[in-house]
């Protein structure tokens, strides 16, 4: 089912990586038009020469998510490239889990402007261009962290339960527009995520579950293609999913 997707044209924020990286080969391979944004200049670029080597269309952009002028650079280059914005992943997050009494508080305000502000910047950037078209796709990525609640990641937790907000909220006030938007909270999967924990014990658990339990980074990329390659008709609103080891 994915005959939606082949011209569409598709910006990813945090797509050096990972979830990001993972899509983008996909979408790519199947004939989407990428727009990838991320801080790290030279692996966005590698990763765009690989899709535009293997026959499909991408170009990069170094983008930071807590600039908001940044994400609407990267947003406006893919519309000035490709003509048209069909869909928003807003992936970039980061997860420095520790313990509240630790008060990381330069941690804290960071998950705020990457894992909240970067949505909504997301979410500024590409708005004003899909109601102009009356159609687009936006897709949130959230956690199962989104979910439930688990000692050592209270603040990670409420800026992943933001992001659930903010897209039900966006559901109900695009629907003038004939947009869909789709939330996307996976359980623990094989990124480097773990690696932005700077407690070393809490990093130390973290990694052992991670080793455990996590499924490959592709596992994100089959959500989103099931997601974006539906009927115009068919609005996927929320998917959650785990690897099966996992029990929380």
């Amino acid at each position: 089912m994915d005959e939606n997707i082949n011209a569409k044209v598709i910006v990813i924020t945090g797509a050096s990586s990972g979830l990001g990286e993972a899509a983008a080969r996909a979408l790519g391979a199947l004939g989407a038009k990428l727009a990838l944004g991320a801080r790290r200049t030279a692996r966005i670029e590698a990763l765009a020469e690989d899709i535009r080597a293997a026959g499909g269309e991408a170009l990069a952009l170094t983008t930071d998510v807590t600039d908001p002028a940044q994400v609407k650079a990267l947003v406006d280059k893919a519309v000035e490239t490709y003509g048209r914005i069909d869909v928003m992943i807003n992936n970039a997050g980061l997860m420095p889990h520790s313990p509240l009494e630790r008060l990381r508080l330069d941690e804290w305000d960071r998950m705020i402007d990457v894992n909240i502000k970067g949505v909504l910047y997301g979410i500024a950037a590409a708005l004003p261009h899909m109601k102009a078209q009356k159609s687009g796709h936006f897709i949130n990525v959230s956690s199962v962290a989104g979910h439930k609640i688990v000692p050592n990641g209270t603040v990670y937790s409420a800026t992943k339960h933001a992001v659930r907000v903010i897209s039900e909220g966006l559901r109900q006030e695009v629907k003038p527009y004939g947009l869909r938007t789709t939330v996307i909270s996976p359980g623990a999967v094989a990124t480097e995520l773990p690696d932005s924990i700077s407690d070393p014990e809490v990093s130390r658990a973290a990694h052992e579950f991670y080793a455990k339990h996590a499924i490959p980074a592709d596992s994100f990329a089959r959500m989103v293609i099931c997601a974006i390659s539906q009927p115009e008709d068919v609005d996927v609103n929320e998917i959650l999913y785990r690897p099966t080891s996992q029990e929380r």
